[in-house]
C-alpha cells in the first residue's frame, strides 16, 4: 500500500520532473477543490438548519428541495457588478478580500486528510497555522480601514481584538496536546491516536506513549475534556461565530469590516469564513478525537477511508457551529472579553500547568 499521494502519482507516470510537476499541482489543488465543495454543503447546511429551528422550510424553489440554491447564489455574486467606494483606499481595500482568503487556505497546508495524504508534512505543523492564521488578522484591519466607513472599521476593530485575545486560550489548549504527544507534527498526532478512542487524547492520549505505561490516562482525560472545551470556545470567537459574531453584527455594524463590498469580493470573504470554520474543527478533531483514525480498531480504517472520517469529524463540528448560531444570543463586548481574560486563560494557564507536572515528573 501507498504511503503518500506521491507515490500513488509516481505509480502511474514515473519518477521525473512530470510526476513532481503534477504532485505539487494534485497537493496543492485538493484542499480549494474541497473548500469550495465545502462551502456549498455547509451553506446549504446553513440554510436548511436554521430553517428546522424556526420551523420554516428554507430554501424550496431552485432545484429538488432547494438543494441547488448554494449554487444559484454563487453565480448571482459572479454576475454582481464589483464596486469601489469612492472615498475608499484602493490597495488597501482591493487587496483585503485576497488576503484573508489566502490566509485561510494557506493552514490547509499542514493538515492530514488521511495517512497518505498532507498537504506539505511539517514538523511544526500546528505552530505554522497558529502563525498564518495571523495574516487573517491583517486582511481584515486592511478591509476596514481601506473602506473609509466608520461601521466598517469599528467592526474590523472588534474583530481584530477578538481574534488577538482568544488566540492565547486556543493556544493553551494546543499546547496541552502538544506536551503529551511530544511533537507540533499533526501527521504523527494522528498516527499516534492509532488504535481506537481510547487511544484519542481527550481520554488522555495513548497508553502506549513512550514514558506513561498507561496509569496516567484517568489523571490526564478531565484536563483534555477541560482543554478540548476552551479549545472549542474559542474557536467559535476566532471565526467570529455566534455568540461571539460582534464584528459583524447586523444591528450595531450593517456587516462590520465587509460592509462595503460587493460582487467576488464578498464572496471571498464568505468563503474564507467557512475555510475558516472547517480549518479550526479539522485542527480540533486531530488534536482531541483522533484525526482520520477510526474510533473503533480495525473498523473502516483502510487508507481511503481515513479522508472520510476525517472529514466527517470536522464537518459535524461545523454543524454543531451553525447550530449554536441559531441558537445562542449575541454576547456584549465586555461580555466577550470577560471570558476570554477572566475565565478561559485561567483555566488554560492551570490545565497547561497541571499537565506539564504529569508530563514531567509522574510519567517518567
Amino acid at each position: 500500500m501507498f504511503q503518500d499521494l506521491n507515490q500513488f502519482i509516481v505509480s502511474l507516470i514515473g519518477k521525473g520532473d512530470l510526476s513532481d510537476i503534477l504532485s505539487v499541482v494534485v497537493y496543492s489543488a485538493l484542499p480549494l477543490v474541497l473548500i469550495l465543495l465545502y462551502a456549498l454543503v455547509a451553506i446549504l447546511g446553513e440554510m436548511k438548519i436554521s430553517a428546522w429551528l424556526q420551523d420554516r422550510l428554507g430554501p424550496m424553489r431552485t432545484g429538488p428541495y432547494g438543494i441547488l440554491q448554494p449554487i444559484a447564489d454563487m453565480l448571482k455574486l459572479i454576475q454582481k457588478e464589483d464596486t469601489t467606494p469612492k472615498l475608499a483606499d484602493k490597495k488597501l481595500y482591493n487587496a483585503a478580500p485576497f488576503i484573508v482568503f489566502i490566509g485561510s487556505y494557506m493552514a490547509f497546508a499542514a493538515l492530514p486528510f488521511a495517512a497518505m495524504y498532507a498537504g506539505a508534512r511539517i514538523n511544526t505543523g500546528i505552530f505554522y497555522i497558529v502563525a498564518v492564521s495571523g495574516v487573517v488578522v491583517v486582511g481584515i484591519l486592511m478591509a476596514g480601514w481601506g473602506s473609509n466607513n466608520k461601521y466598517a472599521l469599528l467592526g474590523s476593530m472588534r474583530s481584530v481584538a477578538q481574534i488577538v485575545s482568544y488566540e492565547i486560550p486556543a493556544g493553551l489548549a494546543i499546547l496541552s496536546v502538544v506536551m503529551i504527544a511530544g511533537t507540533m507534527d499533526l501527521q504523527t498526532i494522528s498516527h499516534l491516536q492509532q488504535g481506537g478512542l481510547q487511544n484519542w487524547f481527550i481520554f488522555g492520549g495513548p497508553k502506549s506513549l513512550a514514558g506513561f505505561g498507561g496509569g496516567y490516562a484517568w489523571i490526564l482525560t478531565p484536563l483534555m475534556v477541560v482543554s478540548f472545551l476552551i479549545y472549542i470556545v474559542a474557536s467559535l470567537a476566532e471565526t467570529n461565530r455566534v455568540p461571539f459574531d460582534i464584528p459583524e453584527a447586523e444591528s450595531e455594524l450593517v456587516a462590520g469590516y465587509h460592509t462595503e463590498y460587493s460582487a467576488m469580493k464578498f464572496a471571498l470573504f464568505f468563503l474564507a469564513e467557512y475555510a475558516n470554520m472547517f480549518a479550526v474543527s479539522a485542527i480540533a478533531s486531530v488534536l482531541f478525537l483522533g484525526g482520520w483514525n477510526s474510533p473503533i480498531a480495525g473498523f473502516l480504517d483502510a487508507p481511503w477511508m481515513g479522508a472520510i472520517w476525517f472529514i466527517g469529524k470536522a464537518f459535524s463540528f461545523v454543524l454543531i457551529q451553525i447550530w449554536i448560531r441559531w441558537t445562542l444570543p449575541r454576547l456584549r463586548v465586555d461580555q466577550l472579553m470577560h471570558i476570554c481574560w477572566k475565565v478561559m486563560i485561567p483555566f488554560g494557564m492551570a490545565t497547561v500547568l497541571l499537565v506539564g507536572t504529569i508530563v514531567t515528573f509522574l510519567a517518567h
